[in-house]
């Protein structure tokens, strides 16, 4: 592995756990610690004697901040280091441009007050489109770091492609839907599982609480159709990487299930509801990579080789040096 490519997991990395503290902020209800001023912190660069919410609040800020940096450099160094009409400059460009509508999402829950105690309609669509941009974060940044030094063409197959667009849209929708889940967790929690899916079934409770009853049900069909995903596209037929990531989605998918299971019978505890947010992180990436593979054509491509020639020369001073 290149150190572009290393640098590429490591961005990624980093934003998956910029993800897992944004459902901290979430959770503990710090989303308001700093107040309704963005990029400030209650109208200041350092708050002075800040609370516990401030310092979530902050945090959270601080490493989307950090994330950000990285992904402008990651970008940066695939578009001077690879070659024109590589997959990863192409990849790297889509990161950049959606940390910034991403942050763009997160100022404007800041700045509009859909934050703390707001349950209104406008914070659950802001909610759901804010995960669903988080997760064309994570395949742009995915897609980055494997195609760094594979520079792979995708073939044309319009069968493959459906399964796998079914698969991503359906995903797209259940992560949407659980962030709507557990914003209304986590402002209407429930004393019991039986108190908790009466209120998701009385007309009378509030929106959030009756959109809930949507997550699981989506969650089960979608696991169902990802179990049998790599049969669809025939991935046992197109040689390891395919099937060993094949079977990694079947796996993650059943885990998934299991504790999403748990997170739903104890109530959604706050730990439980981060490994759920990244158990749902790992199966998105796991998707777009296996669709990657699964798409990849094995006839190497004129950028591959070209990319491959530039490195090959770059090392012969190195190597002549030493």
């Amino acid at each position: 592995m290149s150190r572009l490519a290393r640098f590429a997991v490591w961005t990624l990395g980093c934003n998956l756990l910029v993800i897992l503290w944004g459902a901290v902020v979430r959770a503990t209800g710090s989303g308001a610690g700093c107040g309704s001023h963005w990029p400030l912190c209650n109208g200041v660069v350092v708050p002075q004697a800040p609370t516990t919410a401030t310092l979530v609040e902050l945090t959270h800020r601080l490493t989307s901040g950090l994330a950000l940096v990285m992904v402008v450099v990651l970008a940066v160094a695939c578009w001077r280091t690879l070659p024109r009409g590589h997959a990863a400059r192409r990849a790297s460009l889509a990161a950049l441009v959606l940390i910034v509508v991403e942050a763009a999402i997160g100022a404007g829950l800041v700045l509009l007050h859909l934050v703390g105690s707001n349950a209104s309609v406008a914070r659950a669509a802001y909610m759901g489109l804010h995960l669903a941009v988080t997760f064309l974060l994570l395949a742009s940044l995915a897609l980055t770091a494997w195609w760094v030094d594979t520079a792979s063409r995708l073939r044309g197959d319009r069968r493959v492609a459906t399964f796998l667009a079914i698969a991503g849209a359906g995903l797209l929708l259940v992560a949407a839907t659980g962030a709507i889940a557990a914003l209304g967790d986590t402002l209407f929690p429930a004393g019991s599982l039986a108190a908790g899916v009466q209120q998701d079934l009385s007309p009378a409770s509030h929106f959030l609480l009756r959109l809930r009853v949507l997550h699981p049900l989506l969650a089960v069909g979608v696991a169902a159709y990802l179990l049998f995903l790599p049969q669809l596209v025939r991935a046992p037929r197109m040689g390891r990487t395919p099937r060993k990531l094949g079977s990694a989605v079947s796996l993650l998918a059943l885990v998934q299930l299991a504790v999403g299971a748990a997170n739903l019978g104890l109530l959604a505890p706050v730990a439980l509801q981060l490994l759920h947010l990244l158990l749902a992180d790992l199966l998105w990436i796991g998707v777009v990579l296996f669709g990657a593979a699964a798409l990849a054509d094995p006839r190497p491509s004129l950028v591959a080789t070209a990319a491959s020639r530039e490195l090959a020369e770059r090392r012969r001073p190195a190597r002549a040096a030493g």
